[in-house]
């Protein structure tokens, strides 16, 4: 099996998405739905007493989300522009939020969306004027 390569042209590296995660296979936080916007966060102010933070190395993918996230873009476009699976981008956008380096706006719920029937009262009332 001496010279035998990993992958093939056509599928890519078959470990690199299970080497990103460290094998992790989804974020234990919040689920990230396909259509929340991710942007880059404010940077944290440094609180007086900080505990030294754990030593975090971010992969080449974090910096591109980064770089992806300076105007805010929903998970979907985020995994659609790196060509990575979805269950790769949230694990990777798991690790910057728990290290404060994105936002998360999630999506309203369609409860607060005003019902079909009262749209159509408020184009009936208007073309009543």
């Amino acid at each position: 099996m001496g010279g035998t390569a990993w992958y093939d042209d056509a599928a890519g590296p078959v470990v690199r998405p299970y080497a990103l995660t460290g094998g992790r296979t989804h974020y234990d936080g919040d689920d990230f739905d396909l259509v929340a916007l991710i942007a880059v966060a404010d940077p944290p102010e440094p609180a007086e007493e900080a505990l030294p933070a754990t030593p975090w190395a971010p992969e080449p993918e974090h910096d591109m989300i980064l770089e992806l996230c300076r105007t805010p873009l929903s998970v979907a476009e985020i995994a659609s522009d790196l060509e990575l699976p979805l269950g790769v981008v949230r694990v990777l956008l798991g690790d910057l939020l728990d290290h404060s380096l994105i936002q998360v706006r999630r999506p309203a719920p369609v409860a607060q969306f005003p019902s079909e029937r009262v749209l159509k009262e408020v184009i009936d009332g208007i073309r009543a004027l």
